[in-house]
C-alpha cells in the first residue's frame, strides 16, 4: 500500500510544518493525518480506484467514513474510517497496532477477573480495556481475538530453506503456583528472501517431547525445502529435530559458542585470546580454512587448557556448518540474533503482565506480538536472496 506521490508530498509538508510548529504537542494530531491518508489508500487499493475514478479494476464503491476514536501512546486519537458499500473493508493499519496492545489488556483483565495480583491491577478501568472488566466480557473479547490467532498459528506452510528455532521463558500460573514456562518460536526465511515467523507454542519446558510436538506441527502445516536449521545448543531440541527432521542440517548459534567457551578458560588473561582465536576461526574465508584454524588452536591449548581444547574439538566443528552455504548466505545464517531481537520485543510487552494468569493468556499476547512482527517484516527488504538455482535445490529437498 503506497500513497500517490502528490498526496504523500502534500501529507509529510503538513505533517513536517506542524511539528515544527508545536513539537510533541501536536504528534497526536500528526498521527491523525498520517493513518487517515493511509486508510484512504488502503481503500483505494481495496476498490481498485481512486476516489470519482473510472477504471476497468475497479470493485466496489465507496461508502463515506465513520468516526472512530483510538487510544493511543500520545492520548485519544479521533478518526474519520472508510466505509464500502459492501461492508467488508476494514484498514490494516487499525488491525495490526491493535491486536497485541488488546491482548496485553486482557491478560491483565483475566489477572482481574480471577482476583490475581490484584494490587497490580487495581487501576483497570472501563477506559483501559475499551470494555466492562467481568469474566463474561472478557470471556467475549477473548474468543474473539482467539479465532484470529488460532487461524494464524494454523495456516498452511510452504517452503523455508532457513529456520531458526528459539525459546523464552514466561512465568504462568497454573493451579495456584506460579511456573516457568517454555514459549517455543519458529522463524524461516522464504524463497523470496523474506522472514516470517512459522509458529509459536507455549509449553511446560524445553524438553524433547514438546519441542517434538512443535516441529511435527510445523512439518503437518506443510513447512518443506528447509535446508538448514539455526538454534542454539539443547538436547530437548537436537533430539526432537533428529526425529522430525532428519536429513537436515545444523547450525549451531556461533555467538553462544563464544559465550559458552568463556566457561573453559583457566585463567583470566587468557580469555581475551581465546575470544580472538575462535572468532578467526568463525571468520574464516571458507570451511577448509576454518578447519585448518580449528585443528590447530585445538593443539594450542592442549597443554595450556586441556578442558578448553576437548570442548573445542566437540564442540566448535558444530558453528562451521554454514560454510556449506554461499558467502552470501552466511552472516544471516550463523547466528540465532534475529531471533534474540525478536524475544527482546516479546519480553517488552510480556512484563508489564509479569506473571500470566493462565497458558492461553500468555500464547495471546505472545501470538499478538509475532504476527505483528511477521507481518512487519513482508514490508521490509529481503533479509537474504536466492538466485534460481538455489530455489530449484530448496523445491527438490523434503
Amino acid at each position: 500500500m503506497v500513497l500517490h506521490d502528490d498526496n504523500a508530498k502534500y501529507i509529510k509538508k503538513e505533517i513536517l510544518e506542524m511539528l515544527s510548529e508545536g513539537g510533541f504537542d501536536r504528534l497526536g494530531e500528526a498521527v491523525q493525518i498520517l493513518l487517515n491518508a493511509t486508510m484512504l489508500a488502503e481503500r483505494e487499493k481495496y476498490l481498485g480506484a481512486g476516489p470519482y475514478e473510472r477504471t476497468e479494476t475497479r470493485t466496489g464503491q465507496a461508502n463515506g467514513f465513520k468516526p472512530k476514536t483510538m487510544r493511543t501512546r500520545v492520548g485519544e486519537i479521533p478518526l474519520a474510517v472508510p466505509q464500502t458499500r459492501d461492508g467488508k473493508f476494514y484498514p490494516n493499519c487499525l488491525e495490526k497496532g491493535q491486536r497485541s496492545e488488546k491482548a496485553l489488556t486482557l491478560a491483565i483483565a483475566e489477572m482481574y477477573v480471577q482476583g490475581v495480583s490484584t494490587r497490580k491491577v487495581m487501576s483497570i478501568t472501563q477506559e483501559l480495556c475499551g470494555f466492562d472488566v467481568s469474566s463474561s466480557s472478557v470471556s467475549r473479547a477473548t474468543a474473539e481475538l482467539d479465532t484470529l490467532f488460532i487461524a494464524w498459528r494454523d495456516r498452511t506452510l510452504d517452503c523455508f530453506p532457513y529456520v531458526y528455532l528459539d525459546a523464552r521463558y514466561e512465568k504462568v500460573r497454573e493451579g495456584g503456583v506460579v511456573i516457568d514456562q517454555a514459549v517455543l518460536v519458529a522463524v524461516g526465511v522464504s524463497e523470496s528472501g523474506k522472514r516470517e515467523v512459522l509458529g509459536v507454542s507455549v509449553e511446560l519446558s524445553e524438553a524433547e517431547v514438546h519441542w517434538r510436538k512443535f516441529l511435527q506441527t510445523l512439518q503437518q502445516r506443510g513447512l518443506h525445502g528447509v535446508k538448514l536449521f539455526i538454534s542454539d545448543d539443547h538436547a530437548g531440541l537436537k533430539a526432537a529435530r533428529k526425529a522430525v527432521f532428519p536429513a537436515v542440517p545444523w547450525q549451531r548459534c556461533q555467538y553462544h559458542l563464544q559465550q559458552n567457551a568463556q566457561k573453559y578458560v583457566p585463567r583470566e588473561d587468557m580469555k581475551a585470546q581465546v575470544a580472538v582465536d575462535i572468532r578467526n576461526i568463525f571468520n574464516a574465508p571458507d570451511g577448509e580454512e576454518a578447519n585448518r584454524l580449528l585443528k590447530r588452536t585445538v593443539v594450542s591449548y592442549e597443554k595450556t587448557a586441556p578442558k578448553l581444547s576437548q570442548w573445542m574439538a566437540e564442540s566448535l566443528p558444530e558453528g562451521l556448518t554454514v560454510f556449506a552455504l554461499p558467502a552470501k548466505h552466511r552472516t544471516r545464517t550463523r547466528t540465532t540474533n534475529g531471533v534474540e531481537r525478536l524475544n527482546k520485543e516479546i519480553k517488552r510487552r510480556t512484563r508489564v503482565v509479569s506473571i500470566f494468569p493462565n497458558s492461553a493468556s500468555c500464547l495471546r499476547l505472545v501470538t499478538a506480538v509475532l504476527m505483528e512482527t511477521s507481518e512487519d517484516w513482508q514490508t521490509d527488504n529481503s533479509y537474504l536472496t536466492f538466485d534460481q538455482s538455489e530455489k530449484l535445490i530448496a523445491k527438490r529437498m523434503n
